[in-house]
């Protein structure tokens, strides 16, 4: 049973680099900035307020973008993300043995930025560290950055002003709400996600409201992030609200095609032919499985996803998703591995919502699936720390404050075995 604790704003953290932090401290044409040069004080109220705050237009599929070039599997590497200081950051990301970042949803609010700020000065909390190696090297946003429809204006209050201290990379796959189209927007599906994330190079977005961070290059809205140590599959589970849907599911709807399964089978099978045995966590934002009171799980996304593991012969350490807007850890037993499905919906958007009832854990579900934790009372974020032997994934609620680094909950995956150590 998740236990309550009491929300306190984080400390402040001692000032940054009077600079702009893109891995070298300077400002280049041409190259990705991060961190605002200064930390300031997180805002109580919102530039633009959330207006348009009707549900309507999330019961209908959405085409997807192509990637840029069209490539089967579009792939983003982390030394691309850091620019001109990207060689020497994988290279001391090797020499360390070991890569940290973040990962969480749903950090877009709509009442206000106060719950968001909480969780981002948190995260900023953890570049505060006496080994370079704990360090984080990117955030892994699983989508919903902003509410309730992804709107250019709401990009400011919501993902810019946010983050204007976080000093790396941030990228994402979109939410249902970073897709949808508001009934009288004149723009298309998940365009201002494409021009903040998807840009064709690194530049200050016009929706940035004078704040330093940089467009993202990714090459699409689904791609792998190939890193040291780790590869992540980032998947488009398109604009319902329930459930997730990343094809055509055998003609059932028309409007999507097979190209993430291709996507998916292209990026297993070259883990495969590379020998690659670091770790490969699947990405998207519904939740193949969740407890939670508002939302349900994705049975047909999941068979596409199990159906390209098994052509493959490949299966995730680790899924995470968002979506429902709480934490909870399953394990899912399947060819004897132990995989864990992480929901991780608690980045900022309030209010937080409930589980389903109160659940003595660890909850069996079936003779393959178990939730192990939740946390239905705070926001919090996920540290994912990837060696060349484990994964080890972390949650840390913002309640704790800044100055807690050991985690409320934590799960260790070894590689080579697939299983739960």
């Amino acid at each position: 049973m998740a236990k309550k604790k009491s929300v306190q704003p984080p400390k402040k953290q001692p000032t940054q680099s009077s600079k702009p932090q893109n891995g070298g401290g300077t400002t280049l044409a041409g190259q990705p900035v991060f961190a605002q040069p200064l930390p300031s004080k997180d805002p109580s109220g919102f530039k633009d307020p959330v207006t348009d705050k009707s549900e309507t237009g999330l019961e209908n599929l959405e085409p997807v973008p192509s990637p840029a070039g069209g490539a089967a599997e579009p792939v983003l590497t982390l030394q691309q993300v850091w620019g001109s200081t990207g060689a020497a950051k994988v290279a001391a990301i090797q020499k360390a043995g070991q890569i940290v970042f973040h990962s969480v949803g749903d950090t877009g609010s709509v009442i206000g930025p106060i719950s968001q700020s909480l969780v981002a000065d948190k995260m900023v909390s953890d570049f505060d560290e006496p080994s370079a190696s704990d360090v984080p090297s990117f955030f892994f946003h699983l989508g919903d950055v902003v509410y309730y429809f992804g709107e250019s204006t709401y990009y400011y209050d919501q993902f810019y002003e946010p983050y204007r201290n976080y000093p790396a990379p941030i990228v994402a796959i979109p939410g249902n709400h970073d897709g949808v189209v508001y009934t009288s927007d004149p723009e298309p599906t998940l365009s201002a996600f494409l021009r903040n994330f998807c840009a064709t190079g690194f530049g200050v977005s016009p929706d940035a409201g004078g704040l330093l961070r940089t467009t993202m290059i990714q090459p699409g809205v689904y791609f792998t992030l190939d890193a040291p140590f780790v590869r992540i599959l980032g998947l488009y589970s398109n604009v319902l609200e329930d459930p997730g849907v990343i094809s055509g599911e055998n003609g059932s709807n028309k409007v999507l095609d097979s190209r993430q399964l291709t996507f998916l089978a292209t990026a297993l099978a070259r883990v495969k032919s590379d020998n690659f045995t670091g770790a490969v966590i699947i990405a998207m934002h519904h939740p193949p499985f969740t407890g939670g009171s508002e939302h349900g799980g994705s049975p047909l996304m999941l068979k596409d996803i199990d159906n390209a593991c098994k052509k493959a012969g490949v299966w995730p350490h680790a899924v995470l998703s968002g979506h429902a807007h709480n934490y909870q850890r399953f394990t899912r037993t399947i060819n004897n591995f132990q995989i864990p499905y992480i929901v991780a919906g608690c980045g900022g958007h309030s209010p937080l919502s409930k589980m389903k009832k109160t659940y003595r854990t660890p909850f069996t579900i079936d003779k393959t699936l178990t939730l192990e934790s939740y946390d239905d009372t705070d926001y919090g974020y996920l540290r994912i720390v990837v060696n060349a032997q484990t994964l080890r994934i972390e949650f840390h609620p913002q309640g704790d404050g800044s100055l807690t680094k050991t985690p409320d909950d934590d799960v260790t995956i070894t590689l080579s075995s697939h299983t739960i150590s």
